[in-house]
C-alpha cells in the first residue's frame, strides 16, 4: 500500500512541476523541474494522460515525445552545449546520456556516442519516412527522444541523435542535489 501511495505522489508531484514549468517566456522551451526525491523514482514513474501531457508540456515538447516529432536543426537548446552533466528524460528523469559522451556530429542536434545506461533505452524500428531507422525512446517515461544511426565515431560506430525538446541538462555541479551524485565520478 505505502509503495501504491507513494508511486501516487510521485505522479502528483511531476504533474505539480509540468505545470509550473509552463509559466515560461515565449520561445523558449519550458523544462520540467523535479525534485531529488522525484528523480530518484523514475523506476516507478507514471506516464500522465495525454490531456496532462498536452497541458503540461511546450506544443515542441509534446510533439517531439508523444507525436515522436523532431525539432529543427542547430535551433535546439542543447546541440551546442559544451557544459559537463548528464542528459536525463524530460519526464521521467531516466538518466539517458552524459556529457563525457557529447560530440558534435555537424547535424545541428545533440549527439551521443553511447548511452549512459543502456537499459534505460529502447529501440524499435521506424519505417515512417521512406527509409527504415532506428527510433530511440526512454524506457521508463515511453518518450520519444530520436534515432540512432551507423555513423558515429570510433569506438562504438553509433550517433545516438537526440531532440532537446526530449531531454533536461543537469550540470555537473547540480548532480548530487538532483540526486544523480553516483555519476560524478564520470568527470573527475
Amino acid at each position: 500500500m505505502r509503495v501504491w501511495f507513494l508511486g501516487l505522489l510521485a505522479v502528483f508531484m511531476v504533474m505539480a512541476s509540468i505545470s509550473l514549468a509552463r509559466a515560461e517566456e515565449p520561445g523558449e522551451q519550458g523544462l520540467v523541474k523535479m525534485s531529488a526525491a522525484q528523480e530518484k523514482s523514475w523506476e516507478s514513474y507514471e506516464k500522465p494522460d495525454a490531456a496532462n501531457l498536452r497541458s503540461g508540456l511546450t506544443p515542441l515538447q509534446y510533439q517531439v515525445t508523444q507525436e515522436e516529432g523532431t525539432e529543427p536543426p542547430f535551433n535546439n537548446q542543447y546541440w551546442e552545449n559544451k557544459r559537463e552533466g548528464l542528459y536525463v528524460d524530460l519526464l521521467s528523469g531516466e538518466p539517458l546520456f552524459s556529457s563525457t559522451d557529447k560530440y558534435d556530429s555537424g547535424t545541428g542536434w545533440p549527439s551521443f556516442s553511447k548511452p549512459l545506461e543502456p537499459g534505460n533505452l529502447v529501440e524499435k524500428e521506424d519505417r515512417r519516412l521512406f527509409a527504415t531507422r532506428i527510433e530511440v525512446r526512454s524506457k521508463h517515461g515511453d518518450n520519444h527522444l530520436g534515432h540512432v544511426f551507423s555513423d558515429g565515431p570510433p569506438p562504438t560506430g553509433l550517433r545516438y541523435c537526440m531532440n532537446s525538446a526530449a531531454l533536461r541538462f543537469i550540470p555537473r555541479e547540480d548532480l548530487a542535489k538532483e540526486g544523480y551524485g553516483q555519476y560524478l565520478k564520470l568527470f573527475e
